[in-house]
Formats: C-alpha cells, structure tokens, sequence
C-alpha cells in the first residue's frame, strides 16, 4: 500500500500500449485520491471532477492523442484567498514520441535551427512500450488552470485592504481633481 504523501510517481497515471492502440476512445477520470493529489500539485482548494475521453491514433514517427478535458475545479481567488467555483473545458491535440524516434545532434555545441510545425508542437516522449496518457491529462490541466483568476470576494478584498481600483487615479493630485469634480 502506498501513502499518497510518500508517492513519487504521477497522481494521474493511465499507462497505454503503444501497440497495438485501443480502437475506441479512451476514457479517463480521477477518482477522489487523484483528485486530491492533483489538487495540492496545482494549488487548487479542490477538484470536484476530472475527465477526458481521448482518440489515439497512429502515425508514422508518433502516436496522436486528440481529445477533451473537462473538469470542475476550487480556484483559489489571487486576491482574497478563498475558493471559488470554475468549470474548465480544453481541448487537447498532444503527439507521443519514442525516444529512439529523436535524434540528437552530433555535436552538442554545434548550434542547429530548428522550424517546428503546428504537428510538431506540444510532443511527449515515451520510452518502453507505453505512454503515460493520464499523465498528459493532468499537464493540460495545469496548463489550463489560470494563476491569476479572481474571484467574486476579489473587489471587497481589495476595498477592505484599502486598494482601489486600477482605473481609480490616485494621489494628492487625484484627490484634488475629485474635490473640484464634487463642487
């Protein structure tokens, strides 16, 4: 048995054969202990649900992962610190890469210019037999969390710490004009 504080490997694991490749979609949800992991990895308040339905398909040097996220998750409020409520939806187009499929160069400090196309993007290696497509899931969740997300307390927040608005002038000046404005 494994102490989720003790773990070292993903929170979300799914390992997938690369050969040969489910035919139908493949379907992944985190159950409670996943979702409590991922939660303290990502710095959420909580994750009320997580799932994605993935289709894998082969091509010549990778494997495709297209697919949907969908999750609810417990934002935490950049400005007043509490949970807030956010639904996330992201679509998701992730390429899975054998490691013997990259080369490297000959000469490490010989300088190579590389021109990445839209396919080339967003490409995962794997080594073995298999990839870790709930690993992949929970890096688009990452990536689809925003850090900077307010809540509805952020405006109180910010009046009862004495910050005004960005768009409110401050300053002697400022409060000047207002008086003038008031008369």
């Amino acid at each position: 048995m494994t102490d989720a504080a003790t773990h070292q490997g993903p929170e979300l694991s799914r390992l997938v054969k690369a050969r040969p490749l489910p035919a139908d979609p493949v379907v992944i949800e985190a159950d409670a202990a996943e979702r409590e992991a991922l939660a303290r990895r990502f710095g959420l308040g909580g994750i009320d649900s997580l799932r994605a339905e993935v289709t894998l398909e082969q091509r010549a040097k990778a494997i495709r992962a297209r697919g949907m996220l969908s999750a609810a998750v417990q934002q935490i409020c950049a400005v007043s610190n509490e949970n807030f409520p956010v639904t996330i939806s992201e679509a998701f187009d992730l390429s899975f890469v054998p490691e013997s499929a990259r080369t490297a160069p000959a000469d490490e400090d010989e300088a190579i210019e590389i021109e990445l196309e839209r396919e080339d993007l967003d490409e995962i290696e794997y080594a073995g037999d298999a990839f870790d497509l709930g690993e992949a899931v929970a890096q688009t969740l990452g990536l689809a969390i925003d850090p900077y997300a307010e809540g509805p307390g952020a405006d109180a927040a910010r009046a009862a710490a004495g910050l005004a608005d960005e768009d409110t002038p401050r300053g002697p000046l400022a409060e000047a004009l207002a008086a003038l404005k008031k008369n």
